[in-house]
C-alpha cells in the first residue's frame, strides 16, 4: 500500500523528533542509572599565609680587591675560590721601584732635619743679638722666616717618607675581610695600572652571614609589614634542589619605594652559613610567613580544568550534576584556595568526576568538611 508523499514527510519528521529526544535523554542519564559521587562541605578556615618568591644569593660583603700602585705582578699567593681570613696575603706586586721611592724620601728628609736644625740655630743666635741691639729688627725677622720655612721643608719631607712607606706596604695585596675568594684577574708577570680597569685583581665575598634579595608585590609587601607589626617574621630558604636549607634566616632590609615598572618592593633576608653551603649567586625559593588569613578551600581532586578555565561540580536541588565555574589561587596542602565562586556551605562532588555530565542523576555520600592545614600563597 503507498502513502501519499504528505504522510511520508509526517512519519519522517516524527521519527527524528523521536531520536532527537532519546538523544537527548540517553546524554544526560547514565546507562546505568544515577553515577554515585561523595561530596564535601565548603568551610572557611584560618590558615598560615606563606609568601614565595624567587630569590639570589649574595655574600653580607663582596670587596673588589684592586692594586693601590702601579707595577708588576710578581706571586699569587691564594688558591682561587679557597677561603681566606682578613689580612691574608692575595698578590705580591714587585717591591724594587717602591723601595728605592722611600730610601729617596728618607735621604731627602735628613737632608731636611739638617737644615730645619741649622737655621733654627741660626735664628736663636740672631736674636740673642738682637735683644743686645747688634742686629736690627729686619736681620731677626728674616732669620726667624728662614727657621720656620725649613721646618715647613723638614714636615714635607717627612710627608714623602710616610707616602713612600704606604706605597712600599701596597705592593702586598691582603683581604680586607674573611671570605671565599674568586678569580684571578691577572697573572704573574702583569703589569697593573692603579686607578684604572687593570688595577682590578680579584673579589672576595664575606658568606657567612649570607644575603639573599628578593621582591614581593606592592599587596604582598603591605601583608608583610602588618605581620611584622605582630613580632619577627621567620624566613625559609628553599635551595635549587628543592631541599629546605636547615638555618632559618631573618628579613633585614625592606625597601622604602616601589619599582614603578615592576610593581614590587625590595626586600633581603640574612642567614646564617658557617658551612659555605650556600655560594653568592644561586638562585632560590624565599618562603615568608606573613601572618594568617581566611580561606575557603577544597581538595585539588575536585577542581576541573575547562576550556572556560577552571570549574567544580556541584549538586543542585534535584540532586543532579551541575558545574560552577571558580577562580584558584594558591595550594595548601592537598587543597586548592578557591578565591572566588566558592562561598562556605556549598558542597563539591569529589570523585567519579569522569563520568559526570551537566544534569546527570546523582546518589550522593557526604564525605565531610574540606580541611586546610597550610598555604604557600604562590606570585
Amino acid at each position: 500500500m503507498r502513502y501519499p508523499s504528505c504522510l511520508r514527510a509526517s512519519f519522517l519528521c516524527l521519527f527524528l523528533i523521536a531520536s532527537l529526544a532519546a538523544c537527548g535523554k540517553a546524554g544526560n542519564e547514565h546507562p546505568n542509572g544515577p553515577v554515585p559521587v561523595s561530596t564535601l562541605t565548603v568551610s572557611e578556615r584560618t590558615v598560615p599565609l606563606t609568601l614565595e618568591a624567587v630569590g639570589r644569593t649574595e655574600g653580607a660583603k663582596e670587596v673588589e680587591i684592586r692594586a693601590r700602585v702601579s707595577g708588576i705582578i710578581e706571586k699569587r699567593l691564594y688558591s682561587e675560590g679557597a677561603f681566606v681570613k682578613a689580612g691574608a696575603p692575595l698578590f705580591q706586586i714587585e717591591r724594587a721601584p717602591f723601595e728605592i721611592a722611600l730610601a729617596q724620601a728618607k735621604a731627602d728628609a735628613d737632608q731636611a732635619t739638617a737644615t730645619r736644625d741649622q737655621s733654627r740655630r741660626e735664628a736663636d743666635r740672631v736674636a740673642g743679638l738682637y735683644k743686645n741691639s747688634a742686629v736690627s729688627q729686619r736681620v731677626a725677622e728674616e732669620a726667624e722666616t728662614s727657621s720656620r720655612s725649613a721646618q715647613a721643608a723638614y714636615d714635607a719631607a717627612q710627608a714623602r717618607v710616610r707616602e713612600a712607606q704606604l706605597n712600599l706596604s701596597y705592593t702586598s695585596v691582603t683581604a680586607p675581610i674573611s671570605g671565599v675568594t674568586g678569580r684571578a684577574l691577572h697573572s704573574e708577570g702583569s703589569l697593573v695600572t692603579a686607578n684604572t680597569e687593570s688595577s682590578l685583581l680579584t673579589t672576595v665575598s664575606q658568606t657567612n652571614p649570607v644575603w639573599v634579595r628578593f621582591a614581593l608585590s606592592e599587596a604582598e609587601h603591605a601583608g608583610l609589614r602588618h605581620a611584622q607589626a605582630a613580632g619577627d617574621i621567620p624566613v625559609e630558604l628553599v635551595l635549587a634542589d628543592g631541599q629546605p636549607y636547615e638555618a632559618r634566616g631573618r628579613l633585614n632590609f625592606a625597601g622604602s619605594t616601589v619599582d614603578r615598572q615592576l610593581g614590587t618592593v625590595q626586600l633581603r633576608a640574612e642567614f646564617p652559613n658557617p658551612k659555605l653551603e650556600i655560594l653568592p649567586g644561586q638562585f632560590a625559593t624565599v618562603r615568608v610567613a606573613a601572618g594568617t588569613r581566611r580561606v575557603v578551600a577544597v581538595p585539588q581532586s575536585a577542581v576541573v580544568q575547562g576550556g572556560q578555565g577552571r570549574y567544580v561540580w556541584m549538586v543542585d536541588a534535584q540532586s543532579k550534576a551541575t558545574q560552577r565555574p571558580v577562580e584558584t589561587g594558591a595550594w595548601t596542602g592537598s587543597d586548592w584556595i578557591i578565591t572566588s565562586g566558592l562561598v562556605p556551605g556549598d558542597t563539591v562532588i569529589v570523585d567519579n568526576l569522569m563520568k559526570l555530565n551537566p544534569g546527570v542523576a546523582l546518589t550522593v555520600t557526604a564525605a565531610g568538611d574540606a580541611s586546610v592545614n597550610t598555604v604557600s600563597a604562590a606570585r
